[in-house]
């Protein structure tokens, strides 16, 4: 047995490819008699939230393989790209667990060649949410899963919700760069006081921690009063951005967004469905999350 496969028995392996053709031999193998595969792109320091993902992708396909990749380009210079956490052997244990059959995990120079020519720019779906505040970010990304997509060549790949924005504009991606991927958007995982769950919640001190659902519970306090007929949430909105704020939150944006464009709106419209979305520092921890509603 090589050094990159973990046995999990006798008739199931975890194969871990750190080199694109070890991945592509590796996938060439198990996609005999027209399996399916789904990817499940990640940045490692694997989660339950995560876990949700690999379930609904072993319920979409045949084959299971999941990326854990720390992207450099979509990290700003601010921002933090060196402590992200990595626990790369407790991933690759729990993706055993789960019954993950590859895991992909390349060098930096196995993805980004020293010298590159070409760049991908977004119009208008970044400018809003978090876009709007941390630029390149979403370019960064779109060229990531990009590469991901031509390396893999899944016929799905799960994200999860609480990265709405991300989700939204890898559809258009898909759509535009005629990927051919089925993009399935899995629900958002929460602790049981509702915080949405993150890699970067261990940034979190304990009582931070304990003052973190508030953003949650915002957005649900907004979904409540948009369901109860307010349709002109401006005000609505300002209101919780001093609730957040007197709890100790630094308001990156709190909004409600329409889902296709990811603007913005003033004011909502029956039959359409619309995003009441926050990112929010506490201390310094960037937490994000959102709510889906369909009028």
């Amino acid at each position: 047995m090589s050094d990159s496969t973990i046995s999990v028995s006798a008739s199931d392996e975890l194969t871990v490819c750190r080199e694109v053709h070890e991945l592509k031999s590796c996938l060439n193998e198990l996609r005999t008699n027209r399996k399916t595969a789904a990817l499940v792109p990640t940045m490692g320091a694997l989660h339950e939230g995560h876990l949700s993902l690999i379930e609904i992708a072993k319920e979409q396909a045949d084959i299971v393989i999941v990326s854990i990749f720390v992207n450099p380009t979509q990290f700003g210079p601010n921002e933090d790209y060196e402590t992200y956490p990595r626990q790369f052997d407790k991933d690759v244990e729990k993706c055993r667990d789960a019954g993950v059959d590859v895991v992909f995990s390349p060098d930096r120079e196995e993805v980004y060649s020293d010298e590159n020519f070409f760049q991908i720019k977004i119009s208008t779906l970044n400018e809003h949410m978090c876009g709007g505040s941390r630029p390149g970010f979403f370019e960064g990304i779109v060229q990531v899963v990009n590469k991901l997509f031509n390396m893999v060549e899944p016929d799905v790949a799960v994200f999860g919700q609480k990265d709405i924005q991300q989700v939204q504009i890898l559809r258009q991606m898909v759509r535009e760069f005629n990927h051919g991927v089925k993009i399935v958007t899995a629900p958002i995982r929460r602790a049981n006081d509702g915080l949405a769950l993150s890699s970067r919640n261990t940034y979190l001190s304990d009582d931070e921690r304990v003052t973190a659902p508030g953003l949650f519970r915002s957005l649900q306090y907004i979904e409540t009063q948009i369901r109860s007929g307010v349709h002109t949430p401006k005000l609505l909105i300002r209101h919780q951005e001093s609730e957040l704020e007197a709890k100790g939150f630094e308001i990156d944006y709190l909004n409600v967004f329409a889902l296709k464009t990811l603007s913005p709106v003033e004011s909502l419209e029956k039959g359409q469905t619309y995003i009441i979305a926050g990112a929010a520092y506490l201390g310094k921890t960037r937490l994000i999350d959102n709510i889906l509603i369909e009028l």
